[in-house]
Protein backbone atom coordinates (compact mmCIF):
# COMPACT_ATOMS: atom_id res chain seq x y z
CA UNK A 1 0.00 0.00 0.00
CA UNK A 2 1.44 2.98 -0.73
CA UNK A 3 2.31 5.86 1.29
CA UNK A 4 0.49 9.12 1.35
CA UNK A 5 1.75 12.49 2.67
CA UNK A 6 -0.65 15.31 4.01
CA UNK A 7 1.46 18.06 2.00
CA UNK A 8 0.55 21.82 2.98
CA UNK A 9 -0.56 23.65 0.30
CA UNK A 10 2.17 26.32 -1.09
CA UNK A 11 0.50 29.12 -0.09
CA UNK A 12 0.88 29.92 3.39
CA UNK A 13 -1.88 29.29 5.98
CA UNK A 14 -2.34 30.21 9.59
CA UNK A 15 -1.92 26.89 11.18
CA UNK A 16 -3.42 27.58 14.33
CA UNK A 17 -6.50 29.22 12.54
CA UNK A 18 -6.73 25.85 10.52
CA UNK A 19 -6.54 23.62 13.36
CA UNK A 20 -9.14 24.90 15.14
CA UNK A 21 -11.17 24.96 12.13
CA UNK A 22 -10.39 21.52 11.68
CA UNK A 23 -10.67 20.37 15.39
CA UNK A 24 -14.81 22.29 15.18
CA UNK A 25 -15.62 20.40 11.66
CA UNK A 26 -14.27 17.26 12.94
CA UNK A 27 -16.16 17.50 16.36
CA UNK A 28 -19.43 18.66 14.60
CA UNK A 29 -19.39 15.50 12.22
CA UNK A 30 -18.36 13.17 14.78
CA UNK A 31 -21.07 13.97 17.19
CA UNK A 32 -23.49 13.63 14.60
CA UNK A 33 -21.92 9.95 13.68
CA UNK A 34 -20.23 8.21 16.27
CA UNK A 35 -22.48 6.13 18.37
CA UNK A 36 -21.97 7.59 22.25
CA UNK A 37 -20.69 10.44 21.05
CA UNK A 38 -23.00 12.63 20.97
CA UNK A 39 -26.08 12.16 23.56
CA UNK A 40 -25.65 7.97 24.16
CA UNK A 41 -25.54 7.07 27.61
CA UNK A 42 -21.80 4.79 27.52
CA UNK A 43 -19.04 6.89 26.32
CA UNK A 44 -16.76 5.61 24.16
CA UNK A 45 -13.37 4.59 26.13
CA UNK A 46 -10.20 5.83 24.43
CA UNK A 47 -6.49 5.17 24.90
CA UNK A 48 -4.35 7.20 24.42
CA UNK A 49 -0.37 5.88 24.74
CA UNK A 50 3.13 7.72 24.59
CA UNK A 51 6.41 6.58 25.52
CA UNK A 52 6.33 8.70 28.36
CA UNK A 53 5.06 12.18 29.32
CA UNK A 54 8.59 13.35 30.32
CA UNK A 55 9.20 14.17 27.10
CA UNK A 56 7.19 18.33 26.38
CA UNK A 57 6.24 16.90 22.59
CA UNK A 58 3.66 14.47 23.90
CA UNK A 59 2.75 16.31 26.35
CA UNK A 60 1.12 18.60 23.99
CA UNK A 61 0.16 16.35 21.58
CA UNK A 62 -1.64 14.44 24.59
CA UNK A 63 -2.90 17.61 25.70
CA UNK A 64 -4.93 18.46 22.01
CA UNK A 65 -5.86 15.38 21.41
CA UNK A 66 -7.42 15.45 24.66
CA UNK A 67 -8.93 18.71 23.67
CA UNK A 68 -10.30 16.83 20.90
CA UNK A 69 -12.26 14.62 22.49
CA UNK A 70 -13.62 16.83 24.93
CA UNK A 71 -14.64 19.26 21.74
CA UNK A 72 -16.41 15.94 20.21
CA UNK A 73 -18.19 15.02 23.34
CA UNK A 74 -19.21 11.64 24.81
CA UNK A 75 -15.59 9.86 25.20
CA UNK A 76 -13.52 9.29 28.18
CA UNK A 77 -10.10 9.76 27.25
CA UNK A 78 -7.35 7.37 28.92
CA UNK A 79 -3.98 8.93 29.18
CA UNK A 80 -1.32 6.00 29.64
CA UNK A 81 2.46 7.30 30.30
CA UNK A 82 4.76 5.00 29.13
CA UNK A 83 7.85 5.95 31.35
CA UNK A 84 9.26 4.15 34.44
CA UNK A 85 11.42 5.95 36.74
CA UNK A 86 11.81 8.96 34.44
CA UNK A 87 12.59 7.17 31.30
CA UNK A 88 10.66 5.47 28.53
CA UNK A 89 10.06 1.94 29.10
CA UNK A 90 8.57 -0.82 26.45
CA UNK A 91 7.53 -2.81 29.46
CA UNK A 92 5.79 -0.13 31.07
CA UNK A 93 3.68 0.53 28.04
CA UNK A 94 2.99 -3.09 27.37
CA UNK A 95 1.89 -3.58 30.76
CA UNK A 96 -0.94 -0.66 30.42
CA UNK A 97 -1.94 -2.29 27.04
CA UNK A 98 -2.61 -5.49 28.81
CA UNK A 99 -4.19 -3.45 31.15
CA UNK A 100 -6.28 -1.64 28.68
CA UNK A 101 -7.54 -5.40 27.18
CA UNK A 102 -8.82 -6.28 30.35
CA UNK A 103 -10.48 -3.36 31.10
CA UNK A 104 -11.90 -2.99 28.10
CA UNK A 105 -11.53 -0.41 25.84
CA UNK A 106 -13.11 1.59 22.45
CA UNK A 107 -10.33 1.95 20.76
CA UNK A 108 -6.38 3.19 20.68
CA UNK A 109 -4.04 5.61 20.05
CA UNK A 110 -0.31 4.69 20.34
CA UNK A 111 3.22 6.09 20.16
CA UNK A 112 4.76 3.33 20.37
CA UNK A 113 8.27 3.63 22.59
CA UNK A 114 10.12 0.87 20.39
CA UNK A 115 8.47 -0.24 16.83
CA UNK A 116 9.57 -3.80 17.55
CA UNK A 117 9.37 -4.40 21.45
CA UNK A 118 5.84 -3.03 21.13
CA UNK A 119 4.28 -5.33 18.53
CA UNK A 120 3.22 -7.85 20.33
CA UNK A 121 1.26 -5.97 23.15
CA UNK A 122 -0.23 -3.85 20.05
CA UNK A 123 -0.96 -7.31 17.87
CA UNK A 124 -2.82 -8.24 21.13
CA UNK A 125 -5.10 -5.32 21.30
CA UNK A 126 -5.95 -6.28 17.55
CA UNK A 127 -6.30 -9.55 18.41
CA UNK A 128 -8.84 -8.38 20.91
CA UNK A 129 -10.88 -6.91 18.38
CA UNK A 130 -10.05 -3.20 19.09
CA UNK A 131 -9.01 -0.97 16.39
CA UNK A 132 -5.42 0.96 16.51
CA UNK A 133 -4.08 3.56 14.77
CA UNK A 134 -0.54 4.77 15.53
CA UNK A 135 0.87 8.39 15.46
CA UNK A 136 3.88 10.06 15.33
CA UNK A 137 5.90 6.50 15.93
CA UNK A 138 4.89 3.52 13.95
CA UNK A 139 4.84 -0.37 14.52
CA UNK A 140 6.49 -3.25 13.24
CA UNK A 141 5.34 -3.36 9.06
CA UNK A 142 3.78 -6.70 10.02
CA UNK A 143 1.00 -5.46 12.26
CA UNK A 144 -2.14 -4.69 11.08
CA UNK A 145 -2.92 -1.57 12.63
CA UNK A 146 -6.47 0.34 11.25
CA UNK A 147 -3.69 3.34 10.49
CA UNK A 148 -0.60 5.64 10.87
CA UNK A 149 -0.81 9.51 11.67
CA UNK A 150 2.75 11.00 11.56
CA UNK A 151 5.55 13.25 10.04
CA UNK A 152 7.84 12.07 7.28
CA UNK A 153 10.71 11.72 9.40
CA UNK A 154 12.93 10.06 6.82
CA UNK A 155 12.20 14.17 4.83
CA UNK A 156 12.60 15.77 7.81
CA UNK A 157 16.01 14.87 8.23
CA UNK A 158 16.50 15.29 4.84
CA UNK A 159 15.77 18.84 5.82
CA UNK A 160 18.36 18.99 8.10
CA UNK A 161 20.61 17.56 6.13
CA UNK A 162 20.06 20.34 3.25
CA UNK A 163 20.29 22.84 5.29
CA UNK A 164 24.02 21.81 7.04
CA UNK A 165 24.87 21.84 3.50
CA UNK A 166 23.46 25.40 2.79
CA UNK A 167 24.92 27.00 6.02
CA UNK A 168 27.99 24.99 5.54
CA UNK A 169 29.24 26.02 2.18
CA UNK A 170 32.59 25.07 2.53
CA UNK A 171 31.84 22.21 4.51
CA UNK A 172 32.98 20.86 7.80
CA UNK A 173 32.77 18.13 10.25
CA UNK A 174 29.67 17.54 12.46
CA UNK A 175 27.79 16.12 15.34
CA UNK A 176 24.67 13.88 15.11
CA UNK A 177 22.96 12.93 18.38
CA UNK A 178 20.79 10.32 16.86
CA UNK A 179 17.00 9.63 19.30
CA UNK A 180 16.67 6.43 21.18
CA UNK A 181 17.52 2.79 19.42
CA UNK A 182 14.80 1.31 18.16
CA UNK A 183 12.28 3.97 18.07
CA UNK A 184 11.04 4.26 14.37
CA UNK A 185 11.25 8.20 14.29
CA UNK A 186 14.96 7.79 15.22
CA UNK A 187 16.04 5.30 12.57
CA UNK A 188 14.10 7.54 9.77
CA UNK A 189 15.52 10.72 10.93
CA UNK A 190 18.80 9.27 10.83
CA UNK A 191 17.67 7.87 7.26
CA UNK A 192 16.86 10.95 6.08
CA UNK A 193 20.26 12.69 7.11
CA UNK A 194 22.23 9.99 6.06
CA UNK A 195 20.72 9.66 2.51
CA UNK A 196 21.11 13.53 2.01
CA UNK A 197 24.98 14.01 2.95
CA UNK A 198 25.90 11.11 1.55
CA UNK A 199 25.53 12.34 -1.79
CA UNK A 200 27.97 14.89 -1.03
CA UNK A 201 32.02 14.79 0.44
CA UNK A 202 31.85 18.54 1.56
CA UNK A 203 29.84 18.23 5.35
CA UNK A 204 31.11 14.91 7.13
CA UNK A 205 29.57 13.38 10.28
CA UNK A 206 32.38 12.64 12.33
CA UNK A 207 30.71 11.35 15.35
CA UNK A 208 27.34 10.01 15.28
CA UNK A 209 25.80 8.74 18.56
CA UNK A 210 22.54 7.74 20.27
CA UNK A 211 21.59 10.23 23.02
CA UNK A 212 17.76 8.97 23.86
CA UNK A 213 16.10 11.75 23.18
CA UNK A 214 17.30 13.17 26.63
CA UNK A 215 19.10 16.72 27.23
CA UNK A 216 20.87 15.29 30.15
CA UNK A 217 22.75 11.88 27.63
CA UNK A 218 23.05 14.93 25.09
CA UNK A 219 25.45 16.56 26.90
CA UNK A 220 27.12 13.72 28.31
CA UNK A 221 27.72 12.11 24.53
CA UNK A 222 28.81 16.02 23.61
CA UNK A 223 31.39 16.81 26.27
CA UNK A 224 32.33 13.35 25.35
CA UNK A 225 32.91 13.68 21.94
CA UNK A 226 34.48 17.20 22.50
CA UNK A 227 37.68 15.50 24.09
CA UNK A 228 38.46 13.87 20.78
CA UNK A 229 36.71 16.21 18.19
CA UNK A 230 37.25 19.35 20.23
CA UNK A 231 36.10 22.09 17.02
CA UNK A 232 32.46 20.40 15.19
CA UNK A 233 31.54 22.80 12.90
CA UNK A 234 28.12 22.21 13.66
CA UNK A 235 25.75 19.58 15.84
CA UNK A 236 22.53 18.40 14.29
CA UNK A 237 19.85 16.57 16.86
CA UNK A 238 17.22 14.19 16.28
CA UNK A 239 15.08 16.51 18.61
CA UNK A 240 14.89 19.42 20.63
CA UNK A 241 15.27 18.17 24.05
CA UNK A 242 18.55 17.01 22.76
CA UNK A 243 19.51 20.24 20.95
CA UNK A 244 19.20 21.82 24.07
CA UNK A 245 21.90 19.53 26.26
CA UNK A 246 23.93 20.35 23.19
CA UNK A 247 23.82 23.82 22.80
CA UNK A 248 24.59 23.86 26.43
CA UNK A 249 27.91 22.17 26.39
CA UNK A 250 28.50 24.27 22.97
CA UNK A 251 28.08 27.60 24.38
CA UNK A 252 30.24 26.39 28.05
CA UNK A 253 33.39 25.45 26.01
CA UNK A 254 32.67 28.40 23.88
CA UNK A 255 32.38 26.76 20.49
CA UNK A 256 29.84 29.09 18.36
CA UNK A 257 28.41 26.87 16.04
CA UNK A 258 24.83 25.93 14.53
CA UNK A 259 22.48 23.62 16.58
CA UNK A 260 19.54 22.12 14.60
CA UNK A 261 16.83 20.11 16.41
CA UNK A 262 13.27 18.77 15.44
CA UNK A 263 9.84 19.27 17.33
CA UNK A 264 9.79 22.93 17.20
CA UNK A 265 9.58 23.04 20.82
CA UNK A 266 8.54 26.87 22.78
CA UNK A 267 11.64 26.59 23.63
CA UNK A 268 13.64 25.83 21.31
CA UNK A 269 11.56 28.72 19.37
CA UNK A 270 13.24 30.99 21.92
CA UNK A 271 16.52 29.61 21.30
CA UNK A 272 16.26 30.41 17.82
CA UNK A 273 14.99 33.76 18.53
CA UNK A 274 17.59 34.35 20.85
CA UNK A 275 20.36 32.93 18.93
CA UNK A 276 21.19 29.60 20.62
CA UNK A 277 19.88 27.28 18.22
CA UNK A 278 20.10 27.73 14.58
CA UNK A 279 17.05 25.61 13.30
CA UNK A 280 14.21 23.22 14.53
CA UNK A 281 12.18 21.34 12.19
CA UNK A 282 8.36 21.73 12.59
CA UNK A 283 6.05 17.81 12.77
CA UNK A 284 2.81 19.21 13.74
CA UNK A 285 2.11 16.93 16.53
CA UNK A 286 -1.31 18.71 17.28
CA UNK A 287 -2.58 17.81 13.77
CA UNK A 288 -1.11 14.47 14.29
CA UNK A 289 -3.01 13.71 17.08
CA UNK A 290 -6.32 15.38 15.87
CA UNK A 291 -6.01 13.46 12.60
CA UNK A 292 -5.38 9.96 14.47
CA UNK A 293 -8.18 10.26 16.44
CA UNK A 294 -10.65 11.54 13.76
CA UNK A 295 -9.75 8.38 11.67
CA UNK A 296 -10.52 5.87 14.88
CA UNK A 297 -13.68 7.57 15.94
CA UNK A 298 -14.84 7.37 11.60
CA UNK A 299 -13.74 3.65 12.46
CA UNK A 300 -15.76 2.89 15.25
CA UNK A 301 -18.51 4.96 13.75
CA UNK A 302 -19.45 2.92 10.51
CA UNK A 303 -16.46 0.83 9.98
CA UNK A 304 -14.80 3.31 7.58
CA UNK A 305 -11.23 3.08 6.64
CA UNK A 306 -8.87 5.76 5.49
CA UNK A 307 -8.13 5.18 1.79
CA UNK A 308 -4.48 5.03 2.65
CA UNK A 309 -2.89 3.13 5.76
CA UNK A 310 -0.01 5.41 6.02
CA UNK A 311 -0.60 9.64 6.28
CA UNK A 312 2.39 11.92 6.74
CA UNK A 313 2.69 15.71 7.63
CA UNK A 314 5.35 17.30 5.67
CA UNK A 315 7.92 18.62 7.88
CA UNK A 316 8.90 22.20 7.62
CA UNK A 317 12.37 24.01 8.38
CA UNK A 318 11.94 26.78 10.89
CA UNK A 319 14.45 29.15 11.26
CA UNK A 320 14.85 32.78 12.72
CA UNK A 321 13.33 34.11 9.38
CA UNK A 322 10.02 32.19 9.90
CA UNK A 323 9.48 31.65 13.63
CA UNK A 324 5.96 32.43 13.69
CA UNK A 325 5.06 29.45 11.51
CA UNK A 326 5.71 26.93 13.58
CA UNK A 327 2.35 25.13 15.25
CA UNK A 328 3.66 26.61 19.10
CA UNK A 329 4.48 29.88 17.75
CA UNK A 330 2.34 31.85 20.59
CA UNK A 331 3.49 29.53 23.35
CA UNK A 332 6.87 31.37 22.94
CA UNK A 333 5.96 34.59 23.04
CA UNK A 334 5.83 34.69 18.97
CA UNK A 335 3.38 36.46 16.98
CA UNK A 336 2.22 33.67 14.72
CA UNK A 337 2.25 34.48 10.60
CA UNK A 338 -0.66 35.70 8.60
CA UNK A 339 -0.77 32.91 6.72
CA UNK A 340 -3.39 32.37 3.48
CA UNK A 341 -4.02 28.79 2.36
CA UNK A 342 -6.12 25.75 2.24
CA UNK A 343 -6.49 22.50 4.75
CA UNK A 344 -3.82 19.92 4.28
CA UNK A 345 -4.71 17.36 1.44
CA UNK A 346 -3.22 14.27 0.88
CA UNK A 347 -0.97 13.85 -2.22
CA UNK A 348 1.20 10.87 -3.03
CA UNK A 349 4.33 10.55 -1.68
CA UNK A 350 7.22 11.46 -3.90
Amino acid sequence: MSKFHLALASTPVDRRVLMKGAAAAGAMSLAMRVPGVAGAQEPLRIAFSVPGLNFPFFVHMVSLAEQHAADIGGIEFITLDGQEGGQPSSTKQTADLEAMVAQGIDGLVISPNDAAALAPAIQSVIDAGIPVVTVDRNVAADVLTLAHVGADNVEGGRVQGRYLIEILPDGGEIFELQGQPGASAAIDRNAGLTEVLDEQDAVEVIVSQPAAFARAEAVRVVEASLASNPEPDAIVCANDDMAFGAAEVALANGLDIPVIGFDALPEALIAIGEGRMAATIEQFPGQQATQAMDILLAFIDDGTEPEEHDLYLSPALITADNLGEAERAAEAGIEADAMEGATPEATPAG
